[in-house]
């Protein structure tokens, strides 16, 4: 069950947006109708009121009915659903149809000879609902598999960045336990808990999110392997603004980009330096920034945070939207990133 719902290609229609969508779009679809009939009658307004009142009447009403059933709907087949549709909005237009002759019989009060309650013209309105309302599925169908290959690109691409532990920083954690192991087995074992844990999280689901205390306990051990091998050269800074207990983050989203902020900036520079690792929160966003020290080389070596920043925005644009915000700003000596997207508590 829970597949299936997954898989739903059925639009929301309860939400206000939906329902104005619905509103414009039935409109449209009158104007459409009353201009076609200009080749055969003259147009008038009276005509075009007549018939976007009943173009709206039939849209609001299949909306809502659609919006009602469509827990029922997400549990069939998406060819199944899909037919459900068509068939609910076809007996929804032909009883609105009888209802419209009905209100205009009582109206002129000669329901029987003005206007009959059944005739070609009901038929002819069932059946363009049918052709329109198969159309729309169409297009939710497509629009639906471009979203699951999408996705499945997106989540290929995140999880090729997430299991990826670059060699150099496996061989120079391996050094260091080896080192370790004669001298001070403590900080030997220590590395090694460390170490599990970084690969432990690199193998949980991408869509995991964790408080952001949790992911800054999985950066710190990070730093703390990589201090035992830079010594002094490292210094961090951090600057948790917010309540890092209840402030939800999608895993490995600032160990990444502390991982490249140490690579790309830290460990070509001889006397090292100071990376800042800020969190806060602003008009309802999240806001985290990394900053390292620019090496003097154009900051071409930066070039390799392209990739992990287009994955991690990839990443929270799925979980939250189009607000999401990954800026870089190299500067002539310092290189900052900022993550900022909606604060989920």
């Amino acid at each position: 069950m829970n597949e299936q719902t997954q898989d739903s290609f059925l639009p929301d229609l309860c939400s206000t947006r939906a329902v104005l969508v619905v509103v414009v779009v039935a409109e449209l679809m009158a104007l459409v109708v009353c201009l076609v009939a200009t080749y055969y009658r003259a147009f008038s307004l009276q005509q075009l009121a007549t018939t976007s009142l009943f173009v709206q009447w039939v849209g609001l009403t299949s909306a809502a009915l659609v919006c009602q059933l469509r827990p029922r709907l997400d549990r069939l087949p998406q060819a199944w659903a899909a037919c459900a549709v068509v068939v609910l909005v076809v007996i929804d237009t032909l009883l609105f149809s009888v209802l419209a002759r009905l209100i205009l019989g009582w109206v002129f009060n000669d329901v029987g000879e003005i206007y009959p309650l059944w005739d070609q013209d009901i038929l002819v309105n069932g059946l363009i609902a049918a052709i329109i309302a198969g159309l729309v599925m169409r297009y939710f169908y497509v629009q639906e598999q471009l979203r699951q290959k999408g996705q499945a690109e997106l989540q290929a691409r995140i999880q090729a960045l997430q299991s990826r532990i670059r060699p150099h920083f496996l061989f120079n954690s391996m050094n260091i336990i080896a080192s370790l192991i004669a001298v001070d087995p403590d900080a030997a074992e220590q590395v090694v808990e460390d170490l599990s844990v970084l690969f432990r999280a690199s193998l949980k689901n991408s869509g995991n999110e964790v408080t952001l205390a949790e992911e800054l306990e999985l950066c710190r051990r990070y730093i703390h392997i990589e201090q035992l091998r830079m010594g002094d050269r490292l210094q961090v800074d951090w600057q948790v603004e917010v309540d890092a207990e209840n402030v939800l983050i999608p895993l490995l989203t600032l160990q990444p980009l502390l991982e490249n902020a140490i690579y790309h900036g830290i460990q070509p520079l001889a006397a090292g330096g100071l990376v800042v690792i800020r969190a806060c929160a602003e008009d309802g966003m999240l806001s985290l920034t990394v900053r390292n020290p620019k090496p003097e080389v154009g900051g071409q070596s930066h070039n390799g945070n392209r990739m992990a920043l287009e994955n991690i925005q990839h990443r929270l644009e799925a979980l939250y939207g189009d607000r999401v915000v990954v800026d870089s700003r190299p500067a002539k000596e310092q290189y900052e990133i900022e993550i900022r997207y909606p604060l989920q508590r």
